[in-house]
Formats: structure tokens, sequence, C-alpha cells
């Protein structure tokens, strides 16, 4: 779940949600053995001002709040949309303010030329492509060749692992393979009959990135994630593989005389955080030696046997408004005085209902908290999940993932969500063809959020109950009725297997996290995995919340520590062992950094586990 100014916090962070862990003699995934067919080919070339990495905008456009502009605002160039694209991954997955240590103390913002290849991809029986995408540097070399491979965070673009994979495998000469895994931001106005095109730009025809089924008779705003008719989250690891096998192909293209690339001699590497941490841990199910080893940041994977993640997700949509009122010294943004009010008449709202106990608002808010304390919530989590309680980003979530769960086209929402275009006064209307323009570039890829809101049918009416669709999105996970049965039938074909034997897996993760809680993802899928034979190594980070970019907020600065240190150091250490095995892998730790607040970061702060090596040990 990505930041860039505070009117763009809640449409860039949404990185979420859920995958489980089957029992260790669950049934092995089927073994991947056809070659995937890319259609749309593009190949561009990358340099001078438009490389790789930066799309040639460098730290100091990377920082300001000004989106790179589109000479037409409503219909920019392929390059331009790119550019922008770049721009708002960046910022929303990275902290990159003045002294927050990026580009000095971990990762890489030096320019890349090279080449850039993408195409659309399909997973067998998907009614809706994905995106694939690789980044050929200059610099490769097909002697000691190598391959990153990263699925977004969240369910952001084809760009939306760039600061994670693109910033380490770039900078360590590797080709790097991306996937939006079947969500991503090409958007679809249902009222415009208008998308995207493979380049990016927005079109009203063609061979377009998503057409919804339905899509002529029906309104609003449709996207992948929630229209596609697909249940992506079921085949997260599938995505990355084809990934994978689409740099593979890509490499092949570029340098024909060292020929066929393979991952028998090509060094292979999986990478991400959040959803894209989720892929990794997915992709590590597969049968074959894809993979030479895979670390998983903040992955959102639960464990069979336990309630899903999605049940949490509407849970904290219920009852965290009314639980944070009982917690003191909450981060800000989001700002106490306009929360109060609206946080204050949830808990009223919920002791009508007979969902919380109390006779006033500080009772109701203690029984809210204590119930999502019992559900498995960490205090400090909790406390973390302020941002997006304040940001209404639980409710978007569950919104999109029921919808994607149980298969529904746009408009067939069974609790009356629907997404439309935000008129000139905020409310429901027509998209303008500018603000259409932006939504590939800077979508989340979950609305609301860059002129797309999130409209609730139950609001309708001088008594609309203000709990009703909460409820009802509430019992799709834990309901009898068709539509709860559908739901999680696709919650199940989610459920994740055990990783394979013999390929070495870091996970990270923070234990401040309050979107996709350590203890209730982590915490438990270590444990199993190593059960059935994995080989995992997990550094647990004290002081570490969601998001990094919202390190730009002073408080959060104050507070938390960035995970992506954690990261590129986990990818070092596995990189080097994979280059000489003296080099030991990861082992476990539980890290004790210490927050920058307004000094500039130091490693020492960090407190990185150490290297070692098999000659010191």
């Amino acid at each position: 779940m990505n930041i860039h100014r505070p009117v763009m916090l809640l449409c860039a962070t949404l990185p979420l949600l859920v995958g489980s862990i089957s029992a260790a003699q669950a049934a092995a995934p089927r073994p991947i053995t056809a070659v995937p067919v890319f259609e749309q080919w593009r190949e561009t070339v990358r340099r001078g001002n438009d490389e790789l990495l930066t799309a040639g905008l460098g730290i100091d456009a990377l920082r300001s709040a000004a989106a790179p502009a589109f000479s037409k605002p409503a219909r920019p160039t392929a390059d331009e949309a790119r550019r922008r694209a770049i721009w708002s991954s960046w910022r929303g997955i990275a902290d990159l303010t003045p002294g927050g240590g990026f580009g000095d103390v971990y990762g890489s913002l030096q320019a890349v030329p090279g080449r850039e290849f993408s195409a659309y991809a399909r997973i067998d029986g998907a009614r809706q492509p994905h995106r694939v995408l690789v980044q050929v540097p200059d610099n490769f070399d097909a002697s000691r060749r190598c391959l990153v491979v990263a699925a977004s965070s969240g369910s952001r673009g084809i760009y939306g692992a760039i600061a994670v994979a693109g910033s380490w495998g770039l900078a360590h000469g590797c080709a790097v393979a991306y996937t939006d895994k079947g969500a991503g931001s090409d958007y679809y106005d249902l009222d415009a009959k208008a998308g995207f095109q493979a380049d990016g730009t927005p079109a009203s025809q063609g061979a377009l990135a998503f057409i919804p089924a339905g899509a002529a008779a029906t309104q609003g705003i449709a996207f992948k994630h929630a229209h596609s008719g697909d249940n992506p989250e079921a085949d997260w690891g599938r995505h990355l593989l084809q990934a994978l096998q689409f740099g593979l192909q890509v490499l092949d293209r570029a340098y024909p005389e060292s020929a066929p690339f393979t991952p028998a001699n090509t060094r292979t590497l999986g990478a991400g955080v959040s959803n894209g941490g989720g892929a990794v841990l997915r992709a590590a199910e597969i049968e074959g030696d894809w993979f030479d080893a895979l670390v998983a940041g903040e992955p959102n994977v639960s464990v069979a046997g336990t309630p899903p993640l999605y049940d949490f997700v509407t849970q904290a949509a219920l009852l965290m408004p009314c639980a944070l009122l009982a917690e003191d010294d909450l981060p800000q943004p989001p700002m106490s005085a306009q929360a109060l009010p609206v946080w204050t008449q949830r808990c009223a709202a919920l002791k009508s209902a007979g969902v919380v106990q109390g006779d006033d608002t500080t009772a109701q808010a203690r029984s809210a908290r204590q119930q999502l304390l019992d559900a498995g919530l960490s205090a400090d989590a909790l406390r973390a999940g302020a941002f997006s309680t304040g940001f209404d980003l639980w409710r978007a979530i569950a919104v999109t993932y029921s919808s994607a769960y149980g298969r529904y086209g746009a408009g067939e929402h069974p609790c009356a969500y629907s997404f439309s275009a935000a008129g000139a006064d905020g409310r429901p209307g027509a998209a303008t063809a500018e603000a259409r323009a932006t939504w590939w570039s800077e979508g989340s890829g979950i609305p609301p959020g860059n002129g797309v809101v999130l409209v609730d049918g139950n609001a309708a009416g001088v008594e609309a109950d203000p709990l009703r669709g909460l409820n009802c999105l509430r019992a799709l996970g834990k309901g009898d009725s068709t539509d709860a049965q559908r739901v999680r039938a696709g919650i199940a074909a989610a459920t994740a297997k055990a990783p394979r034997r013999g390929v070495p897996i870091v996970v990270i993760h923070g234990l401040d996290d309050g979107l996709v809680p350590i203890s209730m993802t982590s915490d438990r899928y270590v444990p199993r995995a190593r059960k059935a034979g994995a080989q995992i190594a997990y550094w647990r980070v004290n002081n570490a919340q969601h998001f990094d970019s919202l390190l730009a907020f002073p408080d959060y600065r104050k507070r938390y520590v960035p995970l992506l240190p954690y990261m590129f150091a986990a990818m070092d250490q596995v990189w080097d062992h994979l280059e000489d095995p003296m080099h030991a892998l990861p082992k476990d730790a539980l890290i004790q950094p210490t927050p920058r607040a307004e000094a500039p970061l130091l490693r020492e702060q960090l407190s990185i586990p150490a290297v070692t090596t098999l000659s010191n040990r």
C-alpha cells in the first residue's frame, strides 16, 4: 500500500492483501512447463534525459510535489506518461526527503542508460492480461548475466517496484523484470468508453490494456484489480514467474549472440514489498529452479487455519475509527482536529448497533480497541494504522478485494459500492479528458484518488445506516450467503502453499506495520514454512511501519525508520552468497534501529545485521 503530497496520499498508499499458506502437507502447485506468449511487444531506447531509473528526473525533480508536465494535458505522449509514472512510483514507495538516506546511505539514484521492453502477458484461463516490462542497462554483462524480478507493491502500475528492484538491480548491472500482477493503473472510463494503450496513453480503441466485460451497459470507472473478472491474487506467483520468463526472452532478443538465457545460466533474484512481497512468496511455491533466491518485504501472506487478512481489514474498517480514540499521541497526519468528530460519531454508531460497549465515547473506544487487540493486532500496529483509518483506506481495500475475490464486474458489487469520476464539486460526475489522462501515470490501482471516488450505494436516503456497507463487506468474509460463499471461494483460491525446498528466502517485516500486521502475516508464515523445510531468514524490524514514503512527514520520521534499507541489505547479502558461498546467507535478526527525527540518517542508526563469512565464524 504511497505518498506524494497530502492530497495524493490516499491514491498512492494501497498495498494489500490476502494470501494464505496451507499446511506443509498441502498439494504442491502444478509445475510450470509452457512458455508463455507475449503480445504487444514494445522496445524503446532510454538514454540521456530519459534513462531507465528516473526517466532523467534525478533526485530534485523526484522530490518535487509538481508532477512532470504533459505538453498537452489531455493527450500526453508515451514518454510523458512514462516519466510521470516513474515520478509517481518513486514518490509512492521511497523516502526521498533530504537527510532520509536514499542514494547516500542505501539505494541508488544514479542515471542508468539502456533499453526498455514491454508486453502483455496472460495467465492460463485469465480474462485480462497483465503488464510485464524489462529494463536492460547498457552495462549488462552477458558473461555475468543476472535478472532481478519484481511485482508492484499494492495494486500499483508497472513501475510500482522501480524504487526497490530497479534501484538495486540496475546498480548491479542486472536486467530488471516487472509485473503489475493483474492489477495496475489501467483504469477504464465506462462513460467515455476510454482506457489506456500499451504505451500508457489514453485511447478509446485499439489494443487497450483493460476493457471490462459489460462496459457498454455500465457507468462509472472500472479498474483491473476490482473489475477484471479474474482473481489476480490467486496467481501472483505465476505473474512473477511470467515476468521472469519475459525477462529471459528479452535478453535473448537483446543479446542474440549470447542466447539462450535460461534460469540455469542466468542468476535470478525475486524481490518485492507488500503485495510484491506476497508475490515473491507465492512464486517460492512453484516447482522448478526458476529463482536462485527471494527477498520479501512486509509480505501480506497469511496462514491457513487462521482468519484471512480480509477479515482483519473489514474489522479495521468498522472498528478502528472508534478504537483510535483510546490511543494517545497518534502520528500526524491524519490531523486530530479533523478526525475526532468523525471517529466520535463512529463510536456512537457502533454502540447503537451493539458492536461496542460503554456509556460514553471513552468506554466505547476502549471496547473497540480491545476487540482489535484480541484479534491479534499489537498496540503499536494499531497506532500506526491511524493513517489508513484517517484516509479511509480500509474501506477502499475491502471493496476492491471483495470484488476481485468474487470475480464481480463493474456495477455488480454485492454491497452496492461503485467507483466514479469526481466532478468539480467532488461529487460523482463525468471525468474530464485532462483528469483521465493522468490515471495511468498516477493511479494507485485502488481508488479513491486522482479524481476517482468510491461511491457507497448504501448511503442514500434520510435514514441511511452509516454501518450498512461496512457490515455487508464484513459479512462477505464470514457469512453464508451466496455472495459470501463466492468471496470466500476467491480467498481460498489465493491460499498459498509451502515454499519449495532449497531456495534461500529472506522475509523482512516492521514490528509497527499497521496495514499488513506482522503478527497476522509473517509471524505465522515463517514458522509454517520452516516446518515444511523452507530455508528462511527472518528480519523483524522495530520502529518500522508500512509506508516509507510517510517519513516525508516530520512526525513519522521522529517515530519510524524506513524499511527499504533492510531490503537492499538483504539483497546484498544474498547476492554475495550466490557470488561466493564463503559469504553466509542472512540469519534471523530482531533489529533495533533509531529513527532519525530531523537529523540526517546515518547507517549506524539502522543496525543492519552484520555480514558473516565462513572464515570468521
